[in-house]
């Protein structure tokens, strides 16, 4: 697939589980898209300015600790985490798939992915069945997210 924003979309959660039980090395970014992003296969560390080896993803691989736990509250969680980032970063900002290379670790200590693949735009409404389903369990949370002093 090119680095077009001309994705498909992913539209619901169980079509996004069934993507990630049928493959591994995918990563979700956020971000304005691959057209933005591929030009320089980069992200910066917010703190310092400093770039990084490649595009700060989260895994969406499920770990083996995990064991027969439904992969789709997995999924949810790893989109709820992060939930918060289009808020913070501005318009424009939106989940993808992508698959691709590590090659280390940022601040947070977050995959950075270089030979990025765009596979799919994630729609927003797979967010919010996301934070239905994270609401849903014995012993909820919130998105992750750093707040100023």
């Amino acid at each position: 697939m090119s680095a077009s924003d001309d994705l498909p979309v992913v539209r619901t959660l169980a079509e996004l589980t069934a993507l990630v039980e049928e493959h591994r090395g995918l990563y979700v970014r956020w971000s304005r898209g691959p057209g933005t992003d591929l030009a320089d296969v980069s992200s910066t560390d917010d703190l310092t300015g400093a770039p990084m080896p490649g595009l700060s993803a989260n895994p969406l691989d499920v770990e083996n600790w995990w064991r027969d736990r439904p992969v789709e509250v997995w999924v949810a969680r790893r989109l709820h985490d992060y939930a918060h980032l289009p808020h913070e970063k501005g318009p424009g900002v939106r989940p993808w798939v992508l698959s691709g290379r590590e090659t280390g670790r940022g601040p947070d200590n977050e995959p950075l992915v270089a030979d990025a693949r765009p596979l799919c735009w994630i729609d927003s409404g797979v967010i919010e069945e996301a934070r239905t389903e994270v609401e849903r369990q014995e012993r909820p949370w919130g998105p992750l997210r750093r707040t100023g002093r």
